[in-house]
């Protein structure tokens, strides 16, 4: 059984699981810990994977294999260094990925490749971050080639939000937030970054030296509890050890281990080994009041993939449900379809449109909250579980979360699935929602009554989005739930595709006249953020918070267009990526026409808009130099000796640290082993004013302790 990504979380083989990892080294060389030994006791715990930095042995894995563990593996090359400005670093990267996995990728231990561990901010501001971005993808598409059915991501971390690899399987982060409060509003956010993928946290931790063994215990306890309640895939507590090695050296100033260099047990370790065992899928350990749901399916001549839908929900893991089918005045085999479910509802009507039969639903479900969901789409087991969780809140008068394109059964449904124009969620936090596609919303039954049901005018689209915001308007919260995901099968064909964003314009127009007040320049003028199941990255255009001279802790997109989903690898052709730039073209043609057609507003067309860094840049020259520098030294120095002297921040979103007019100064640190620090700059200057600025740069540069190379 090998581990793999199933929707929002990780399974392994047929069985969800969650993650409960713990790393392991790497360890002083007279120190070293033999897995043989420490492996038993890492699994009494009640881990059930593992962290390495440094590759691994047959020893290792084997010894893993023995005691039930899977290994998340990294390989150290030299990601903290300017590997764009030398090919020859990444190369050598790559070749070591590739080597180990020619030999150990089919070791049934092998659960996860990590291609590189939290790339420095400072250096990804240096190189680009859409170039950055583009290098990772690079390095997984190569590890593929090697291990097709190995789950491969980038360790990121806050600092760099915006470099999330849109191909990588799962989004992994490390994260140290030492409030517990900050760490609940934090782990939401990942949610959304990452899109459609599975969150697995790769390093928490707290050091013992700065706090104590006793607030260890208690944040470690309170963090597994936290990202249970987030719907995370798993975590991996940093470190097994207090025995550590880093840059050539033994770190002496930290103790994050759950064991103390001696081995004995710290009480971290004692408390995770009472949560532990308990924790075997991600909603484990999690209480729940369980309402009593009525699940709706609404359905109109599509017999074809009815019989999915209905065996998904019959399968749904809640206590409390039933099931209800209303057949909208169908001509084929849908009531024949539904007499293969017994425990299913058949109620038929005359055909009177979309919100006439979801009307009928919730007049005959018998349910406090009424869960819609279409006929072509299939919820996830734990759906109705966590989405439950979110009417706890009793403002909250609907609630839904993603829906997740499966594997498409062909290269037209493969395009369809990557193209624009897709029920999205629309959040305005990372929890609170604008709007909720039909596919996948929870109604409070008293929330849905009080503004009257759905408008009977929206006969195949658009009632979704009139409901929300007749919710919004009347008081009620919309609640997003990553967890709480449905598999949703758009339309197999692009022609099909193609009819159906007409149909879209079509509602948009009768949206229009019952809400004028929210179009805008032709469309719908959302307040949030629309989200296509991409991870949220960095691109050529992107503008991006780094904070006063690249410093802040936490750097991630300050605007950001649609992320959209990639086309599925298995069907990623040179032919396919040309249909689906036809449908970039086509879609929001066909749906402005549509709506413009049917009395919606006329569409105005727009130039793509460019943004460009304030300042007048044109015409400067770049031309950098280095400064070699003791480990406690580095930019930080540089760049507080130059405001010294009058330099002044470029702001939280420039690619420049410093101005001092008429230049522009980035730079960034490189780690030369344990002894050395690397300083590069890059000064932007007019021609003619290269030697000023340089000697200006120098004589900072002498009195921060640095020396030119």
């Amino acid at each position: 059984m090998r581990l793999r990504v199933d929707g929002r979380f990780l399974a392994l083989g047929d069985e969800r699981i969650f993650l409960k990892g713990v790393t392991f080294g790497p360890f002083p060389p007279d120190a070293a810990l033999d897995p043989a030994v420490e492996f038993p006791r890492i699994a009494a715990c009640g881990f059930n994977a593992i962290r390495v930095y440094t590759g691994a042995d047959q020893h290792l894995l084997d010894s893993a294999h023995e005691n039930g563990l899977l290994v998340l593996l990294g390989l150290p090359w030299d990601w903290n260094r300017d590997f764009l400005a030398e090919p020859r670093l990444r190369t050598e990267g790559a070749l070591r990925l590739l080597e180990f996995l020619r030999e150990h990728s089919s070791h049934p231990a092998l659960g996860a490749l990590l291609v590189a561990n939290e790339i420095p901010s400072d250096l990804v501001r240096w190189m680009g971050p859409a170039r950055v971005r583009a290098a990772l993808e690079d390095l997984i598409d190569l590890c593929r080639t090697e291990a097709r059915n190995l789950p491969i991501a980038y360790a990121n971390y806050p600092s760099t939000e915006y470099l999330e690899p849109r191909n990588a399987d799962f989004t992994a982060f490390n994260v140290y937030l030492e409030d517990r409060e900050a760490l609940g509003r934090y782990l939401p956010r990942l949610q959304n970054i990452a899109g459609d993928r599975p969150v697995l946290i790769t390093e928490f931790g707290l050091d013992t030296v700065r706090n104590s063994e006793e607030e260890q215990a208690a944040l470690l306890e309170a963090h597994l509890e936290e990202c249970l309640a987030a719907g995370l895939a798993g975590t991996t507590f940093f470190a097994w050890s207090d025995h550590w090695f880093s840059r050539g050296r033994p770190m002496d100033d930290w103790a994050f281990g759950l064991t103390h260099r001696d081995g004995s047990e710290k009480p971290a370790l004692q408390a995770l080994r009472a949560k532990l065992p308990q924790v075997a899928t991600p909603r484990s350990s999690l209480c729940l009041q369980s309402p009593r749901i009525s699940v709706v399916v609404c359905t109109h001549n599509n017999a074809a993939v009815l019989a999915d839908c209905l065996a998904a929900c019959q399968a749904l893991d809640y206590p409390d449900f039933e099931v209800l089918v209303i057949d909208d005045g169908s001509t084929d085999d849908t009531a024949g379809v539904v007499t293969r479910f017994p425990e299913v509802r058949y109620l038929r009507q005359e055909h009177g449109g979309l919100s006439v039969a979801r009307n009928h639903g919730a007049r005959q479900a018998t349910g406090d909250l009424i869960a819609y969901t279409d006929d072509d789409c299939e919820p996830d087991r734990d759906w109705l579980f966590w989405v439950a969780r979110a009417f706890q809140n009793p403002r909250t008068g609907a609630a839904g979360g993603p829906n997740l394109p499966p594997t498409p059964g062909g290269v037209q449904e493969a395009i369809v699935a990557a193209a624009p124009g897709a029920p999205s969620h629309i959040l305005t936090g990372d929890l609170q929602a604008e709007h909720l596609p039909g596919c996948n919303l929870v109604l409070r039954r008293r929330a849905l009554e009080s503004i009257g049901g759905f408008q009977p005018q929206f006969v195949t689209a658009g009632d979704d989005v009139d409901l929300c915001w007749r919710l919004l308007d009347s008081g009620w919260e919309l609640a997003f739930v990553p967890a709480a995901f449905v598999w949703h099968r758009r339309r197999t064909t692009v022609l099909r595709y193609l009819k159906q964003q007409s149909g879209y314009g079509r509602a948009e127009a009768l949206l229009f006249d019952a809400h004028p007040e929210r179009f805008k320049q032709g469309g719908i003028a959302w307040k949030g953020s629309v989200y296509g199941g991409g991870a949220l990255s960095a691109d050529a255009n992107s503008v991006i918070y780094f904070g006063p001279m690249g410093q802040a802790g936490y750097q991630g997109l300050a605007l950001h267009s649609v992320p959209r989903r990639l086309l599925h690898r298995g069907f990623d052709s040179p032919v396919a990526r040309s249909v689906l730039k036809l449908c970039d073209f086509l879609q929001p043609l066909t749906r402005a026409f549509a709506r413009w057609r049917h009395g919606g507003p006329a569409p105005r067309l727009q130039r793509p808009g460019s943004i460009a860094p304030p300042g007048d840049e044109s015409g400067h020259l770049s031309s950098e130099t280095r400064f070699l520098g003791p480990p406690d030294a580095g930019r930080h120095q540089l760049l507080a000796v130059l405001q010294e002297r009058g330099w002044q921040s470029c702001g939280d979103t420039r690619r420049w640290d410093l101005e001092y007019q008429p230049y522009h100064l980035l730079t960034t640190d490189e780690q030369h082993g344990p002894d050395h620090t690397m300083v590069k700059a890059r000064l932007l200057h007019p021609p003619g004013s290269r030697r000023e600025g340089m000697n200006l740069l120098r004589a900072a540069a002498r009195e921060a302790g640095l020396e030119r190379l």
